[in-house]
């Protein structure tokens, strides 16, 4: 009999996971991790490890299955929390929740639970898995899940062969409704419980609170850059691909001065909440940030031409191949669909493979492309590759 591990995080999803791993003829033991345990600047009632581990041994003692604990809090500060605030001093905008899967889920977890000498390791995210042979060579598909509103393949971006050969996705199939209906009818604690939100394993927090315990807030301006700038800025050709995934750079001649901020760093490109300016005909976005000058530059409405971006670059450091079968060589270009967030549909994108990275040109501009944070590229429903958006 094969031995898994889930990941039991006290919500529904993995909840459902080890029900269904169980029923499908697997040893199973249940396996909580606690990640965090200060509160500065998580909100109050959203600290989600208040609860947790009680509604996961409740679920384990409910499916009965065996129930461990692993404390991985220090690795989680060192590899998560502190690279949160090293890309954030430096004006970027990190995805913690990606670089969790990556550095604690599918490293230091899988390998706490790997020494419990099982098979697999199992987690409830909506992806799914798949085998294919590459002559004579085995690699691991990761596909998106099949509920469109749930999927959660671009949260595991950043997975590795070794990783998915090990890792086991059991609710990849269903739709989130069925999933709730069959903890429903088990009557697992965990069927009513509220999907977790915020930052992996530390909650919804107030973010320049939270930041603010390693990043100073320093008094700045905030200009506002006006529609018709633009008109006098060239397009760059669509073979001048640098040009193109280049950031407009602005400063202070470029626009008047509007308001004040706190610290350009706890700004993102996109960002609406925190600008407290009133009195304008349309709301007031973030569309470029300057650290070194603690400005913050903005754009009256949804549609300001400095919110979007023809492309992005991907450092060659930083360029990951999920199927490394798949990797493009110096030179090479192939049209795929791609996305910069979470949720965002997939988007018609050519990759330009060159000798310090990769280029991400979109058919139509992208709103809110954002250093710092994660492109993922896809074949279909078949996740291949991402990278940190470089600027």
């Amino acid at each position: 009999m094969k031995r898994v591990v889930v990941g039991l995080s006290g919500g529904v999803d993995s909840s459902v996971a080890a029900y269904l791993l169980k029923e499908q003829g697997y040893e199973v033991i249940g396996m909580f991790m606690k990640n965090w345990h200060d509160t500065v600047g998580v909100l109050q009632g959203d600290c989600p490890f208040d609860d947790d581990r009680n509604f996961a041994e409740m679920v384990a003692r409910k499916l009965k299955i065996p129930f461990e604990y692993v404390d991985l809090s220090d690795e989680y500060r060192k590899r998560v929390v502190d690279y949160m605030f090293d890309e954030y001093a430096k004006g970027r905008t990190p995805n913690p929740d990606i670089l969790c899967n990556r550095e604690i889920k599918f490293d230091a977890f899988m390998k706490a639970a790997l020494s419990l000498n099982v098979d697999y390791v199992a987690t409830g995210h909506y992806c799914r898995k798949e085998e294919i042979v590459v002559n004579g060579k085995t690699y691991y598909r990761l596909l998106a899940g099949l509920d469109p509103n749930k999927d959660q393949s671009y949260f595991l971006c950043q997975l590795n062969q070794s990783q998915l050969e090990k890792a086991l996705f059991p609710i990849g199939h269903l739709q989130k409704p069925e999933v709730r209906r069959i903890a429903a009818e088990l009557n697992l604690a965990s069927a009513d419980r509220k999907d977790s939100q915020g930052i992996c394993f530390v909650g919804k927090v107030d973010l320049p609170v939270f930041l603010q315990q390693k990043l100073t807030a320093k008094s700045g301006n905030i200009i506002e850059v006006d529609k018709n700038y633009y008109t006098n800025i060239t397009n760059p050709s669509s073979d001048d691909l640098s040009a193109l995934a280049k950031p407009i750079t602005y400063n202070q001649k470029d626009g008047e001065v509007i308001g004040k901020h706190q610290g350009a760093q706890f700004f993102t490109i996109g960002q609406r909440k925190g600008l407290n300016i009133g009195g304008k005909a349309e709301p007031m976005f973030v569309i470029s940030t300057d650290i070194e000058s603690n400005i913050v530059y903005t754009g009256m409405g949804q549609e300001h031409p400095g919110l979007f971006r023809k492309g992005l670059f991907i450092n060659s450091s930083e360029v990951h191949w999920v199927r490394p079968d798949r990797a493009l060589k110096n030179g090479e270009s192939i049209e795929l669909l791609a996305r910069i967030r979470y949720r965002q549909p997939l988007q018609e994108a050519t990759l330009h493979c060159r000798e310090n990275g990769i280029y991400i040109i979109f058919k139509n501009p992208q709103r809110g492309v954002t250093a710092g944070q994660f492109a993922a590229w896809y074949d279909n429903d078949e996740l291949i590759g991402s990278g940190v958006i470089a600027e």
